[in-house]
């Protein structure tokens, strides 16, 4: 029978919760591939076997098992008895249509009480394929490597190894809302949160109808790249201009961009209660712009009780644009828009702003009704990968 040898490497490490990461990335699997492609899923140990059906796709499968976090490598390979004659002849099936100079042969055995060990194996199978095929064995550097398991009620057989995302299978760990804007940087931040296993709720934050559309366009753009990782996917577009121009009327001008941001934080911070999150996700790069100095990091982070996560703290932005073009958002990103923060900004913005400084700043400030409205405006879509049955969810 034709398979997926699907295996992880983090997971391994789980101990007594190793069983949930597994099921949690098995549900994954099934999500992210078409239905037709196989006829079931099973967990072996150490290792997730799809059977394929007659009418699968395996470039679609591929193309499939490539978003989901968790999956260290993955194979394609027959599923046969366990036999040795049967594991010399699928083998060299599964070698005579390549072509190769040299090819060594590796058993693993989590069946122990398997009468060959796997050195016996490996001699065994690797002497049939050179009388059949004439070629050399290398030990060292083959062109070409057959992988045998030996499992409790058959042998999987396979050969090359294409390489997953790794990480943890999203929905592992507790969900955080991501702070979205169509720029660079929050995107990638969003994808590395998402590759530890969290779900992400995303906030995004326009200024219409004093800024153009595209900001938001280009967001819901950016979310569905995402989404090919998460599969699904929940976000919150907020109007934030009357806010923006209480602060603009009353606070210093250079305390501006600080608090724009210490008010997108409370706004998440709501959101993050709404969907029982646990966590708040930024961008934020030390020392990238003004209000991402350290002092400044420290003001904005103060207003909520959640933990902010910042995973990229410490890139360079070279690093976070190579990112961006792995995973389909930088494209996206540079096209021409108007986000809320470039919106009456200072020409002199604080870098070093003080607690004290923002506390007697926002006492000026008659939010709690712009904060309330906002909420209440927010416009809530939904976002599900191109080829998800929506019947999954």
């Amino acid at each position: 029978m034709k398979i997926i040898v699907v295996h992880y490497s983090e997971i391994a490490l789980k101990g007594n919760n190793r069983v949930y990461f597994e099921k949690q990335l098995v549900n994954n699997i099934r999500r992210a591939c078409p239905r037709k492609s196989f006829r079931e899923i099973n967990r072996l140990r150490g290792r997730i076997v799809i059977y394929l059906s007659a009418s699968c796709d395996t470039l679609e499968v591929q193309k499939s098992l490539a978003t989901v976090f968790g999956v260290s490598h993955f194979s394609f390979g027959l599923f046969v008895n366990k036999d040795i004659e049967t594991l010399k002849e699928e083998g060299w099936k599964l070698l005579k249509e390549l072509t190769f100079g040299s090819f060594k042969v590796r058993t693993k055995r989590a069946q122990k009480e398997y009468p060959l060990t796997s050195v016996q194996i490996n001699q065994q199978v690797g002497a049939f394929i050179v009388e059949k095929s004439g070629k050399k064995v290398d030990l060292g550097n083959s062109d070409e490597t057959l992988f045998i398991e030996i499992a409790e009620k058959g042998a999987l057989l396979y050969l090359e190894k294409v390489k997953g995302l790794g990480g943890l299978p999203v929905g592992t760990n507790e969900a955080a809302v991501s702070l979205l804007s169509s720029g660079i940087d929050s995107p990638v931040s969003s994808y590395m949160i998402l590759k530890r296993g969290v779900k992400l709720i995303y906030a995004h934050f326009h200024s219409q109808p004093y800024t153009n559309p595209a900001s938001q366009e280009n967001t819901e753009k950016i979310i569905e790249q995402l989404t090919r990782f998460q599969l699904y996917a929940k976000a919150y577009f907020i109007p934030f201009i009357d806010i923006q121009k209480e602060i603009m009327a009353k606070a210093p001008s250079a305390l501006r961009v600080l608090l724009y941001r210490r008010y997108m934080v409370r706004l998440s911070e709501r959101i993050a209660k709404i969907e029982n999150a646990k966590a708040l996700v930024t961008g934020e790069n030390v020392g990238q712009v003004a209000s991402q100095t350290i002092s400044n990091i420290r003001v904005v982070a103060e207003v909520t009780g959640l933990p902010i996560l910042r995973p990229l703290a410490g890139f360079d932005k070279d690093e976070i644009i190579e990112r961006a073009k792995e995973i389909g958002t930088f494209d996206i990103s540079i096209q021409p828009y108007e986000d809320c923060c470039s919106l009456f900004v200072p020409k002199n913005p604080a870098t070093k702003a003080s607690p004290k400084e923002l506390y007697l700043a926002e006492k000026s400030l008659e939010m709690d009704v712009l904060l309330d409205r906002a909420i209440e405006q927010s416009e809530i879509k939904e976002f599900r990968a191109a080829s998800i049955e929506a019947s999954k969810f």
